[in-house]
């Protein structure tokens, strides 16, 4: 199998952003991707860096086994997708899916692999997971214009911890971004936090304040419900 690890980053969302992959390849080798864009956002990131593994395997044939900690990439890709097709590209209000032109793409990278051909695994995103750290590693250092060496060599020299795939888990449950009806009742609190541009969903407050205690920059706040977190997300010029 191909094992393949991919994260985003922007700073300021929208704002200057980079995209990174980390693939295993058939033969025990690694390759390193990463790239930029001057002005993108977040989730385009997150989708560039799957994308681009996708593009650079299209032609092996091995399966796939895809890990992002992206709940916006997951969600999309494994269901909101089909409704999203099923309407013409436009969400459950009828209006335009966000960064079409890449989930059209990840569509059809996906389609040509065959059935089977990815699997899909969640990571939990600055929990010390070796690959998903790298991943943002480079992804933060193109988005910032920074220099960064890409490794490209043997599995057995690679220097940045462990590459093993994860364990297949299924991500937090997370409320689609198209959700089109209003007035969605309050339930258990969950918590948000933004920092350098990368948004993160806590299911305590102690996880949400481990993070952003004395980052600079950093916003959180406790949300009730998806009608409270969209308005706070619109707030912070966030696009899901």
């Amino acid at each position: 199998m191909i094992v393949l690890f991919a994260d985003g980053a922007c700073s300021g969302n929208p704002g200057p952003g980079g995209w990174a992959c980390v693939l295993v390849l058939p033969g025990g080798t690694v390759r390193e991707l990463g790239g930029r864009e001057a002005a993108t956002t977040n989730n385009r990131m997150e989708l560039g860096g799957v994308i681009a593994g996708l593009r650079a395997v299209a032609h092996l044939p091995q399966t796939v086994v895809a890990h992002s900690d992206s709940t916006y990439v997951l969600g999309g890709i494994t269901g909101w997708i089909s409704g999203w097709k099923r309407r013409g590209w436009r969400t459950a209000a009828g209006e335009p899916v966000k960064n079409e032109d890449l989930w059209r793409e990840l569509d059809a990278l996906v389609a040509a692999r065959g059935r089977g051909g990815v699997e899909w695994r969640w990571v939990k995103g600055h929990s010390g997971h070796d690959a998903n750290e790298r991943c943002d590693e480079i992804a933060v250092a193109f988005s910032r214009g920074r220099p960064v060496e890409l490794y490209a060599g043997p599995l057995l020299n690679y220097p940045y911890g462990s590459l093993a795939p994860s364990v297949a888990a299924p991500p937090p449950a997370r409320k689609p971004a198209d959700r089109g009806r209003a007035g969605a009742a309050s339930g258990p609190a969950s918590y948000l936090s933004l920092l350098d541009g990368r948004l993160e969903r806590h299911s305590t407050w102690a996880e949400c304040e481990s993070r952003v205690k004395g980052r600079s920059g950093a916003r959180f706040k406790k949300v009730k419900s998806p009608d409270e977190e969209r308005a706070t997300l619109a707030a912070w010029g966030v696009d899901v």
